[in-house]
């Protein structure tokens, strides 16, 4: 299974995504600040392995705490913060974050090395509880697809994305295992490539069976009577359902309804965010013109052009067939049934 993350006992080993496929070279971070470069640099990427990540790099910043203990939380909550800003579409980040402040409150008061093994266990909780999630996601999920099934996804939301499993590539992943995929439709996911350089990677160190096309090419696949389903990760997922995922997949999802193929979003229950009601709340991160501009310091385009950069767009619910988590199928009306689903698993929680 591919190790997007290593936890060293001193730093954390990132797999430099930049660099793939070309390369597969590990990235030491020993600091929050050289963990927080790595996230907005992109080298490590995907909603749930962000969070992972910032978790790990909070416990870092505790344990190389050497100051007096009354500025403690001060030094805890500017590296929260740093952490945070780093992408902010992203829930699993923030919610991972808040799960770290938790503990720091818990064990702020039982001295400097309590709290840094509780923290740093945690991290690791983190990291193992996201692969058994999406196991779980990825089992839930397979029962949706058919024998000889022809999927088609955007962006990576593979083992690269996440612990080391996946979310839309889980259930691809567990559906072909039990023999259900005949083809999987990667589309290249412009501007900076994670499906061509990532997924087609990934699948194929699985030997998935993978074709690769651009983008824009998805409407006439499906007009070709190729696609059975439509499976997408997401980043943020409010409490009506609307989803935000990789720039193109509001895109897929108008396709797939016009041809009558099912558009299912695969995502653990972290990235609900019930305290957003619509997608028309969740923030879009724009990043640098450079990614639309060049690739890998190459200019496609005349260098003074103007650019827009969303990273995300956003799904509407009505387009959304269902949500695929880790304890099972959300389907519409998702205003009522996402609550319900967290209330029954959460006992209330939130």
């Amino acid at each position: 299974m591919i190790a997007p993350l290593i936890f060293t006992g001193q730093a954390i080993e990132l797999l430099d995504q930049n660099r793939l496929p070309d390369e597969v070279i590990y990235e030491t971070c020993q600091t929050a600040e050289e963990v927080a470069a790595a996230i907005r640099e992109l080298k490590v990427r995907g909603a749930p392995l962000i969070g992972i990540a910032a978790a790990f790099g909070l416990a870092l910043a505790v344990k190389h705490y050497k100051g007096a203990p009354e500025q403690l939380e001060s030094y805890f909550l500017k590296y929260k913060s740093l952490l945070a800003a780093t992408r902010p579409t992203a829930v699993n980040l923030f919610w991972a974050l808040g799960r770290m402040e938790e503990v720091f409150r818990q064990y702020e008061k039982q001295g400097i090395s309590w709290l840094q093994e509780a923290l740093i266990k945690t991290a690791e909780d983190i990291l193992a509880q996201d692969i058994k999630i999406n196991q779980a996601i990825g089992d839930h999920g397979e029962k949706l697809l058919k024998e000889n099934s022809r999927i088609l996804t955007i962006c990576n939301a593979g083992a690269l994305a996440t612990g080391g499993y996946g979310t839309a590539l889980g259930v691809i992943r567990t559906a072909h295992r039990q023999g259900k995929i005949s083809q999987v439709w990667a589309c290249e996911t412009r501007p900076v490539l994670q499906g061509s350089r990532l997924t087609v990677w990934e699948l194929m160190q699985d030997k998935i069976p993978v074709t690769l096309i651009t983008d824009s090419m998805a409407g006439y696949i499906m007009q070709l009577n190729l696609v059975d389903a439509v499976i997408a990760g997401a980043d943020r997922i409010a409490a009506n359902g609307d989803t935000a995922n990789k720039i193109g997949t509001y895109t897929l999802a108008v396709l797939a309804d016009y041809h009558h193929i099912p558009f299912y979003i695969a995502a653990p229950h972290s990235t609900v965010d019930v305290n957003i009601e619509t997608g028309s709340q969740i923030p879009i991160e724009e990043r640098s013109h450079l990614e639309i501009k060049q690739f890998r310091g190459i200019n496609l385009t005349v260098p003074e052009a103007s650019v827009f950069n969303p990273a995300f767009d956003v799904t509407p619910q009505q387009l959304i067939a269902g949500i695929i988590t880790e304890s099972g199928i959300i389907n519409p009306p998702f205003q009522k049934n996402i609550r319900q689903h967290l209330m029954q698993i959460r006992g209330g929680e939130r």
